[in-house]
């Protein structure tokens, strides 16, 4: 008789395969959200990750995972499940502030590189984040242009580990492409870029991150401005009338976006 024989992960892990998420049109063991499964005698427990918050569904597939392992793997079983989702990495930063401008080459790059610097200096703890997708010259201006950031698995996600110099955590898309090659990156690739660089990485706990953006007012402004919170934005400009304008252009967008 099954049901008096230790129960067995495999059992549990085939059991749940019977479960299916709906939104994602597959079983939760083939969409990989089963995490940490433990058996001690009739005690199961796992981890159900879901990649976001889905209220609608969330308490649904915890009842039908400890119904399958009832049903399927021992009557007596004593199942456990947790409800998981990814960490915010952004959780322990203060402040994030922002460094656009509205035309290339004003020195918006050598403004957030000495605004990190500055801030570090004042001992505060401070990050950088590159994301100016179409000539990112902070790792030249930080001296890290050869720098590869390490990668860890945690949770069931990879993390970007941020290269320090200076005392000051770096990142930038420069490390993860060819600088010698021009990019040109449609606007759901650039936004999705910028959402890795600041979601994926571990952070940890800063004082300040500050954010080169690129010039302008596309997709990567929009989404700085729409998912996540920003605390301040600086706008570098020359004095120009015609540059002046464009300056205006991207304050208005900003502002638009209720930081």
């Amino acid at each position: 008789n099954k049901y008096n024989m230790a129960i067995k992960k495999e059992d549990v892990l085939e059991a749940l395969k019977g479960v299916l998420y709906f939104p994602k049109h597959d079983n939760v063991v083939a969409l990989d959200m089963v995490r940490d499964i433990k058996v001690e005698g009739k005690n199961v427990s796992f981890a159900i990750f879901f990649s976001e918050r889905d209220e609608q569904n969330e308490n649904t597939v915890r009842q039908a995972c400890i119904s399958a392992v009832i049903n399927n793997v021992d009557n007596d079983a004593d199942v456990d499940v947790e409800i998981r989702f990814p960490s915010d990495p952004l959780a322990k930063i203060k402040y994030i502030v922002a460094v656009a401008s509205g035309k290339g080459g004003v020195g918006k790059s050598t403004v957030a590189a000495n605004l990190a610097i500055g801030l570090s200096k004042l001992g505060l703890k401070t990050g950088i984040v590159d994301a100016d997708i179409y000539g990112p010259s902070i790792p030249l201006m930080f001296d890290v242009v050869d720098a590869k950031p390490m990668v860890k698995e945690e949770g069931g996600q990879q993390w970007i580990i941020p290269v320090e110099k200076y005392g000051i955590k770096v990142l930038s898309v420069g490390f993860f492409v060819d600088p010698s090659k021009a990019l040109i990156w449609r606007g759901p690739m650039a936004s999705n870029a910028l959402k890795q660089l600041l979601g994926e990485t571990e952070w940890g706990e800063l004082d300040y991150l500050v954010v080169d953006l690129p010039p302008g007012t596309g997709d990567i402004q929009l989404t700085l401005a729409q998912d996540f919170k920003i605390s301040g934005i600086a706008v570098v400009t020359t004095p120009q009338e015609v540059a002046l304008a464009d300056v205006i252009k991207g304050i208005n967008m900003f502002a638009g976006e209720k930081i």
